[in-house]
């Protein structure tokens, strides 16, 4: 049981488990793996060491028994904790949720060893959700957002709130991981389809019979109902008036970053894990927000429709999403340019939107004004 663990990636989390198993030997030397479990040696040596003898990695071929390169960071961290949040690396939802510790993750998931419900509940909230799609990157066909760590999660400050609101957010999150998992369970539904389902929902948009179908199975609405929860608690435990508008989170979010910061220059942090964090990190400062310095969309997707002024942009349905289009047009812009131009480059874009989203590009230095009167540069 400690050698032979159930394994997740993106794809299990986001549709549904395939029940794939994987052979863990990390830790065990060689002798002990043939003496110990003689099977599970004559199955690696026939089945995965002729492979590993051909790769030119020295630490896949020299220790050719043990499953890839281990996380040895990730290991200690996740040693005492029954659980974990995971999130799929790239997809099209943000969608944090608990794995079991026994779990081996890919490496194209998100590990974030933190086992307290109140922490899962401040990450699957609006407030995060809509800074992270601003932070991290994009990749793919359909420019799924990508979650990076370093970006989205390291600089993002959590809300230092009392332990009534800890728990009111403990267990609205702990409710809606479970009321996911129960309907994945039940009727075999994805995650992605749950949450497609959702945005239909949230839009007011008509839903398909498929649609109708799995809104009635996987009680959407009461999946909204959670979500909308959720957001107001923690919007709360932050101290901040709900609903807000994108664009103010944004300014909120980066507001309370700077506060933190000098607050750790100074040498109060607000550990997450203390009592693991303290030992190793004590010292490291707060990391600068990750909107001063992230890469925007058009770099890391690899094409950037935006380059091509002749062929018109879908206007994004956030506001997050819409604040990246505006960037990305911004840097592939090759002189200044007014918010008049840049709507002309989106279907169904306002220019009074488009404005104002520049306005708040400039005020976060994500975007400043232009020689000309009117114009605006990245």
């Amino acid at each position: 049981e400690k050698h032979i663990r159930e394994y997740r990636n993106g794809r299990d989390l986001t549709d549904k488990p395939r029940g794939v198993m994987a052979i863990d030997l990390f830790g065990l030397t060689l002798e002990t793996v043939r003496e110990r479990f003689p099977a599970v040696y004559q199955h690696v040596l026939t089945t995965v060491k002729p492979e590993r003898d051909q790769n030119n990695r020295a630490s896949y071929r020299d220790t050719w028994w043990v499953y890839g390169e281990p996380r040895r960071d990730l290991r200690p961290a996740l040693s005492d904790l029954p659980r974990y949040i995971a999130i799929v690396e790239t997809s099209k939802h943000r969608i944090f949720q608990f794995l079991d510790a026994e779990i081996l993750p890919d490496n194209k998931l998100v590990v974030i060893t933190l086992n307290d419900a109140f922490h899962l509940g401040a990450l699957s909230s609006r407030i995060h959700t809509t800074y992270a799609l601003t932070a991290g990157s994009w990749l793919g066909v359909g420019n799924d957002p990508v979650y990076v760590k370093t970006r989205c999660f390291d600089p993002f400050p959590f809300p230092d709130c009392t332990e009534k609101q800890k728990a009111k957010i403990r267990a609205l999150a702990d409710s809606l991981d479970a009321h996911r998992k129960r309907a994945q369970a039940k009727h075999g539904l994805g995650l992605t389809d749950i949450y497609n389902v959702l945005e239909k929902v949230r839009a007011g948009e008509a839903l398909t019979t498929k649609d109708k179908a799995l809104h009635e199975a996987a009680l959407v609405s009461t999946l909204k109902q959670l979500h909308d929860d959720l957001d107001a608690a923690v919007a709360d435990a932050y101290g901040w008036s709900w609903p807000l508008p994108d664009t103010e989170i944004l300014e909120k979010v980066v507001a309370l970053n700077t506060q933190r910061a000098a607050e750790e220059a100074k040498g109060h942090i607000r550990w997450l894990r203390p009592d693991y964090q303290k030992p190793l990190f004590a010292g490291t400062k707060q990391s600068s927000l990750a909107l001063t310095d992230a890469e925007p969309a058009a770099a890391s997707s690899g094409k950037s429709k935006i380059k091509n002024p002749k062929s018109k942009i879908p206007w994004p349905k956030t506001m997050a999403e819409r604040a990246k289009a505006i960037e990305s047009a911004l840097v592939a812009a090759t002189h200044p340019i007014t918010s008049t131009e840049l709507t002309a480059q989106f279907t169904r874009a306002k220019e009074p939107e488009v404005r104002e989203i520049l306005e708040t590009l400039v005020a976060l230095a994500r975007a400043h004004p232009g020689d000309t009167k009117g114009t605006f540069v990245r």
